[in-house]
């Protein structure tokens, strides 16, 4: 009777074993095979990039030098344009080219038009000038002047002198206005004396270094003159 038992026991436990074999079979059968990661790699070529890479364009990279609208460039130094006035909507600055023809469509024909070139026998003791010719126009409240290193050359401004309110600064001062007016617009500037209101003064600007300034002078607390320049080498 034990005997029996056992026998069926046993094949109860063989038919169990045989159905449990037979399904892992089954799902190892459903499971597709992994793909082959070399033969995928061979059949799909890298695509070439059609643009620079990121971080190296001029509008990324940091050490990218920009230059801001409304500069000049002038022998390796950036002159801005503040040293500039305003006239008409016609911005005329300081290191413009500028010949006859220019400056009288902006300005109006001129009152006066005068030309020097500078030599030994001038009379004039400017060494550091011999070859140069400076142009000088005088319109109605403005005085400009030009200078050219050598004949068939560009001329270029250097100064100009302004004693008219019709001629404002590109921040919008004008002969006339207050000396409170005049520090507001120009935060960088300084006086150069006391500034006493009884007394006449001179406030200096200097956008970009020792070289190209902007004076304004001062009378009764008010802006009398204004000055722009370059110095000459």
């Amino acid at each position: 009777m034990k005997i029996g038992r056992k026998s069926a026991t046993l094949l109860l436990l063989a038919a169990f074993l045989s159905t449990l074999l037979a399904g892992c079979q089954e799902n190892r059968a459903d499971t597709p095979p992994a793909p082959s990661t070399a033969n995928e790699s061979a059949e799909a070529p890298t695509e070439a990039p059609t643009g620079p890479p990121a971080g190296n364009s001029a509008g990324n990279n940091p050490d990218s030098q920009v230059i801001k609208e409304g500069t000049i460039q002038k022998d390796g130094n950036v002159i801005l344009k503040e040293l500039a006035f305003v006239y008409n909507e016609h911005t005329i600055a300081v290191s413009d080219i500028a010949d006859d023809e220019k400056l009288e469509s902006m300005l109006g024909e001129a009152e006066e038009i005068k030309s020097h070139t500078y030599s030994e026998d001038d009379g004039l003791n400017m060494d550091m000038l011999i070859g140069f010719t400076e142009k000088q126009y005088k319109f109605p409240g403005v005085e400009i002047k030009t200078i050219d290193a050598a004949e068939g050359k560009k001329f270029y401004i250097f100064n100009i002198n302004i004693t008219d309110s019709k001629y404002a600064t590109v921040r919008n001062i004008k002969v006339g206005d207050s000396v409170e007016q005049l520090k507001e617009a120009y935060p960088e500037g300084k006086l150069l004396g006391n500034g006493a209101p009884d007394e006449e003064d001179d406030f200096r600007y200097e956008p970009a270094n020792y070289v190209d300034v902007m004076t304004f002078h001062i009378k009764d607390a008010k802006v009398e003159s204004i000055q722009m320049y370059t110095l000459l080498d």
